[in-house]
């Protein structure tokens, strides 16, 4: 595997007496598409969050593109810069039309001419499909199409990954669809990507390698033809059947 841009070396952190992920040691390496999965509570969007700072540990080092992120002096408004995130919910400004969402960070924060991110955010939207709701408010879009701006948000600053944290589990299931559509050509065109979601069809057409997470834990960390076609674990089993039984 190439140089690792995500590096986990046995993480710990707790919310009070809760230890919410108990010794994580994890590797992502360019152009990996990673899925996080497990039951809920197990530590998933914890660890996720971890990885851009939006959650401190307790101990243990994680490593973006060889910075420490929990480093004291790291400078997190600038790390952040080099990792999107696609929340649960949209996060769009309301007040905003889609177009000044997707250039906000280019300008703002990576100081960018307002043509040149205007022209790489009609570039992004037009790969989400929504070249056509540049001008248009994130209230007159439907949940699917929000997500599809949140992706090509966080594609506007050009980062070598990208965190999505169960970017599906708040749309209407006819929206899914879209939403994942997108997920996988951007899988296609080599993003690093880390994805914790319930989502196991995407996880084993796309997915390079699966996470399987339990009260805090890595149970596996193998590839889907073994995850899903051999799976030797209890608890994995008993998961799957659950996930089955939902659809």
């Amino acid at each position: 595997m190439t140089a690792a841009i995500v590096s986990l070396d046995h993480v710990n952190k707790w919310y009070g007496p809760h230890h919410v992920l108990q010794d994580v040691s994890l590797e992502i390496g360019k152009g990996e598409v990673v899925v996080i999965c497990g039951p809920s509570g197990s530590g998933k969007s914890t660890l996720i969050r971890t990885i851009n700072a939006l959650e401190p540990i307790r101990d243990g080092k994680l490593l973006l593109n060889g910075v420490d992120v929990h480093g004291k002096g790291t400078d997190l408004n600038k790390l952040r810069q080099s990792v999107g995130f696609v929340f649960q919910q949209f996060n769009l400004f309301p007040h905003m039309s889609v177009l000044d969402n997707v250039t906000f960070a280019p300008i703002r924060i990576q100081k960018r001419p307002r043509a040149e991110a205007e022209a790489l955010a009609r570039e992004l939207l037009a790969k989400v499909g929504l070249a056509e709701k540049a001008d248009s408010f994130p209230g007159f879009l439907s949940g699917g199409q929000q997500q599809r701006v949140a992706i090509a948000r966080a594609l506007a600053l050009q980062p070598p990954v990208i965190l999505f944290d169960e970017p599906t589990s708040a749309l209407d299931p006819e929206m899914v669809g879209e939403v994942l559509q997108v997920m996988k050509s951007l899988a296609r065109d080599g993003m690093t990507m880390v994805c914790v979601t319930h989502e196991m069809g995407f996880a084993r057409e796309v997915g390079d390698r699966i996470v399987f997470m339990d009260q805090g834990r890595i149970v596996v960390d193998t590839t889907p033809e073994l995850f899903f076609d051999a799976p030797d674990h209890p608890r994995i089993k008993r998961f799957l059947s659950d996930v089955k039984g939902e659809h």
